[in-house]
C-alpha cells in the first residue's frame, strides 16, 4: 500500500479524513500512483493534472523522502520507502503572490 497525503481542499473534494492510500500493480512510479489514486477517487481527475496531456497542473507539487518530485519524469520509480508504505508520498498546493 503507497500512503499519499493529500492538502485539505483535495481531501475535502475527495471526502476523506486524512491521508489515503492506494495500491499499484508493479513498479511504483509518479503516474502509477495518480493514476490509481484518480481511480479510487475520480472526483480528484483533472485537479492533479490536465485532462488530456496528464501533465502536472501549476501549482501542484509532488515531494517523497524530503525530495520534490515535481519535474521528473513521471514513469521515474518511487523510493522503495514509499513503495513499501514507509514513507507518503506527499501532494502540496504551492502558493504563490506577494
Amino acid at each position: 500500500m503507497i500512503r499519499v497525503w493529500l492538502p485539505a481542499h483535495l481531501r475535502t473534494l475527495a471526502r476523506v479524513a486524512s491521508e489515503v492510500t492506494v495500491e499499484v500493480d508493479g513498479r511504483a512510479t509518479l503516474r502509477s500512483v495518480l493514476d490509481a489514486l484518480e481511480a479510487r477517487y475520480p472526483v480528484l481527475r483533472g485537479t492533479l493534472r490536465d485532462h488530456i496531456t496528464l501533465e502536472r497542473r501549476p501549482y501542484v507539487r509532488f515531494f517523497a523522502c524530503e525530495q520534490d518530485l515535481s519535474l521528473d519524469s513521471p514513469d521515474t520509480p518511487l523510493a522503495d520507502a514509499v513503495a513499501n508504505g514507509a514513507e507518503p508520498l506527499l501532494i502540496i498546493g504551492a502558493i504563490a503572490g506577494g
